[in-house]
């Protein structure tokens, strides 16, 4: 059996992507950024493993997750919080590397938001069948700055709706390097995955690393 590296390339689509008021996806973005990216992906992960949390009505998420910079998103029985310590090491969290810093700025500013200086990075990793719920990212002090959002390893499918959960949901799929940046009128839209298909990256096996870029403190 043989395989083919470029099986899980993007197709042709639009390198760029408006998906709605102040979000926008733009296709391959991450890059030119991919091996400082790694690089420093493997250095936060020896610090603070991925971990799976659990929420506040005691369900196992199926994604795993991880944090670096000034906080992490963390969930427990007691809620969903940043916290500046990783429950796991009882140490704070890995500086944010500034290969991470570079990217979201950049795909920010290519996306409109020229100012944006993100405090937290949220890491999810997912295998076959892991998903994430549609949900708003509202936990943050100030919902001005966007979120930018780096999709790596395997292909996925991204929902993205409007203000409600009832309404209309547009599926956008994600390939390696692809990053979808929203804010403003967007900020509060309701987003999710769908369960991750089986297949194998070259790279990432048979895993999708998110990198979820924002300004948290």
């Amino acid at each position: 059996m043989t395989f083919d590296l470029f099986a899980n390339q993007a197709p042709a689509l639009p390198p760029v992507e408006h998906m709605a008021e102040g979000a926008v996806l733009l296709r391959q973005f991450a890059s030119p950024y991919e091996a400082d990216i790694l690089t420093a992906l493997r250095q936060v992960v020896d610090i603070s493993p991925f971990r799976h949390l659990v929420t506040p009505g005691g369900y196992q998420m199926s994604v795993a997750m991880t944090n670096c910079g000034k906080a992490g998103w963390v969930s427990d029985r007691t809620g969903y919080r940043y916290d500046p310590i990783d429950p796991m090491t009882q140490q704070p969290w890995p500086a944010m590397p500034q290969s991470f810093l570079t990217l979201a700025q950049q795909a920010a500013k290519e996306a409109g938001y020229a100012d944006f200086t993100p405090d937290v990075c949220l890491m999810n990793r997912y295998l076959p069948a892991s998903k994430l719920s549609l949900h708003q990212d509202k936990d943050e002090q100030d919902l001005r700055h966007p979120i930018v959002s780096v999709s790596l390893g395997l292909p996925a499918i991204f929902q993205f709706g409007g203000l409600s959960r009832q309404d209309k949901i547009t599926k956008y799929p994600l390939h390696h390097s692809d990053v979808v940046v929203w804010g403003g009128a967007s900020r509060l839209y309701y987003h999710g995955i769908l369960p991750l298909k089986e297949g194998e990256h070259p790279i990432f096996r048979r895993s999708r690393i998110n990198l979820t870029f924002r300004k948290a403190l």
